[in-house]
C-alpha cells in the first residue's frame, strides 16, 4: 500500500484541478469565507438595526449564530468532495484503482480523512473570523474537530445514494435540512435536547455552545457524539463500497 504523502501528492493536484474547473464546487469553497465575513460585518449592523428599531437584543443569540458556520463550513467541505467522488466514480476511477498500488481502501481512506484536516483548519479560521464569540484558539480547535466528521459523512451520503451530479445536489439540498433540528434544539431545555441526539449534526452545536459557555460536562458529549458520527462513515463507507463493487 502507497504511503499517505505518496497519496497525497498523487491525488491532491488532481483534485485542485477538479475544483478549479467546476463553478460550483469553486463557490462551495468560497461560500465559508464570504458567511464568517458577513457575520464580522454584518451581524453587528444588523444588531444595532434592531435595538435601535425593535428594541430587541441580538447580542445574546450570538453563540447560535456562529454555531450554524460550525455546522456550514464541514458540510460544504463534504459536498465538494462528494461531487469529487461522484465523477470519479463515472469514470471508472475506483475500478481502475484495483489493480494500481494504491487500493480501495487506501483511497477511501484519502478521501475521508482530506475533509477531516480541511474541515479542521477552515472552521477554526471562520470561527476567529466571524468575531461574534470570544473563545479561545483551544476551544475553537475542540469544536472544530468535533465538527469534522460530518464533512465525510456528506461527502459518503452523495457518493453512496447519488447516481450522478443533479441527484447529488438534490440530496444535499435534502440534507441540509438535518441543521435546523439542531439549532431549534438551542431554545429547548437541556433535558428535552437529547432527543435532537439522532440527528448527527446536533453533536457538533451542542459542543460548541457547551465550550463557549465552558461547560465541565462538555466531554461526555464530545465523545458520544464522535462515537455516532465515527459508527455512520463506517455504514457509509461500507455502502460506497458496494455500490462501487457492482
Amino acid at each position: 500500500m502507497l504511503s499517505p504523502s505518496v497519496v497525497i501528492h498523487s491525488l491532491g493536484p488532481i483534485d485542485a484541478k477538479s475544483v478549479m474547473r467546476d463553478n460550483l464546487l469553486r463557490w462551495m469553497i468560497i461560500t465559508p469565507i464570504a458567511l464568517a465575513l458577513s457575520a464580522r460585518w454584518g451581524v453587528p449592523f444588523l444588531t444595532a438595526w434592531l435595538s435601535e428599531r425593535f428594541g430587541f437584543d441580538l447580542t445574546p443569540y450570538y453563540t447560535l449564530l456562529t454555531s450554524f458556520l460550525v455546522l456550514t463550513v464541514p458540510s460544504l467541505v463534504g459536498a465538494v468532495v462528494g461531487f469529487l467522488l461522484l465523477d470519479q466514480r463515472d469514470d471508472r476511477t475506483l475500478t481502475a484503482l484495483q489493480v494500481t498500488p494504491l487500493t480501495v481502501e487506501g483511497y477511501l481512506l484519502y478521501r475521508t480523512a482530506i475533509p477531516l484536516v480541511l474541515s479542521v483548519a477552515m472552521t477554526t479560521v471562520m470561527i476567529a473570523l466571524s468575531g461574534l464569540v470570544t473563545m479561545g484558539l483551544l476551544p475553537a480547535l475542540l469544536a472544530s474537530l468535533q465538527a469534522a466528521p460530518v464533512a465525510p459523512l456528506y461527502a459518503l451520503f452523495v457518493a453512496a445514494f447519488a447516481a450522478n451530479k443533479v441527484q447529488g445536489f438534490a440530496l444535499l439540498k435534502a440534507a441540509g435540512g438535518l441543521a435546523w433540528p439542531p439549532l431549534l434544539a438551542y431554545f429547548v431545555s437541556s433535558h428535552w435536547q437529547l432527543a435532537f441526539g439522532i440527528d448527527p449534526l446536533y453533536w457538533p452545536v451542542k459542543v460548541f455552545w457547551m465550550l463557549e459557555a465552558g461547560d465541565a460536562g462538555v466531554w461526555l458529549y464530545y465523545l458520544g457524539g464522535l462515537a455516532y458520527q465515527a459508527g455512520l462513515i463506517v455504514l457509509l463507507l461500507r455502502r460506497f463500497k458496494d455500490v462501487i463493487s457492482r
